[in-house]
């Protein structure tokens, strides 16, 4: 099989699953960047917006306008730092604990669908090569936006 064929079942993969994963948070009223947000509060506790910024990978600023929004759609809170009294936390409220309980119950679900019907071996087969496949493309665009950056610089 020849790569070119891995990279067009993978951007095949890659639409879909955005499709999906868009209706499916449209359904429920938010957005990937609020989801990001959620996800982290629901599998890493309350959180400083730094911390949010710092872990989603985006501006205090961005992490300000995302908590404003799930504020006020119910999904999170802001609550005093029990230790640093200039700091706020950012906690899940129950409509949002319970979005994240049904969308990582969701989320399992789908993982073990998805492999239905194939043995453990060819699973391990498949991660390995997905992990292989996505290792290889990270060092690829790295490398390209070096002889990019490159390029740019010499102009």
């Amino acid at each position: 099989m020849s790569g070119t064929k891995v990279l067009d079942t993978l951007l095949a993969l890659s639409q879909l699953l955005e499709a999906d994963q868009q209706s499916e948070l449209e359904r429920r009223g938010l957005t990937p960047a609020r989801t990001h947000l959620l996800w982290v509060l629901y599998h890493g506790g309350p959180a400083t917006q730094i911390q949010l910024a710092e872990a989603i990978g985006v501006t205090p600023r961005n992490v300000t306008t995302l908590v404003d929004a799930l504020h006020a759609t119910g999904f999170a809170r802001r609550a005093p730092h029990p230790t640093d009294r200039r700091a706020v936390l950012v906690t899940l409220t129950e409509r949002g604990l319970s979005v994240m309980e049904t969308m990582d119950a969701e989320h399992t679900a789908l993982g073990a669908d998805l492999v239905a019907g194939l043995d453990d071996e060819t699973v391990r087969t498949a991660l390995t090569a997905l992990e292989h496949v996505h290792d290889r493309l990270r060092t690829l665009i790295a490398e390209h936006a070096a002889r990019q950056s490159e390029r740019t610089e010499l102009a």
